[in-house]
C-alpha cells in the first residue's frame, strides 16, 4: 500500500474524514471540508458535481492516486467510495502534497 492510501486510513481513524459524495457535497457549504479527493474512476456526472461545488465554495479538489475500490479498502469500507472530504488542515496539506509530487 502506498503512502497516500496509508495517510487516508490514518485520517479516517483520526475522525478527520467525510465519506461519500452526498455527505461531502452537503458539508462544503458549512466550511468543514479543507480538501476533496475523488476517485479517477468515478462517473463523469459525479466528477462534475464535485468539481463544480468545490469551485463554487473555494475548496481544493484533487483526483486520487487510487481507484474507488482501493480508496474504500484503505479506509475500511466494503463498498466503493468515490469522494472523500478531509476536514483536518494537516492531513489536507500532506495528501495534496502526495498527489502533486507524483
Amino acid at each position: 500500500m502506498n503512502k497516500f492510501l496509508l495517510m487516508l486510513g490514518l485520517c479516517r481513524r483520526a475522525g478527520a474524514m467525510i465519506i461519500g459524495t452526498p455527505l461531502v457535497t452537503a458539508s462544503l457549504p458549512k466550511g468543514k471540508v479543507k480538501v476533496v479527493i475523488y476517485a479517477p474512476d468515478a462517473s463523469a456526472n459525479t466528477k462534475k458535481k464535485i468539481t463544480d461545488k468545490c469551485a463554487f465554495y473555494g475548496v481544493k479538489c484533487i483526483e486520487a492516486l487510487a481507484s474507488s475500490l482501493e480508496l474504500s479498502r484503505a479506509i475500511g469500507k466494503d463498498s466503493a467510495v468515490c469522494a472523500l472530504g478531509i476536514t483536518d488542515e494537516s492531513f489536507s496539506r500532506e495528501l495534496v502534497n502526495q498527489v502533486e509530487t507524483r
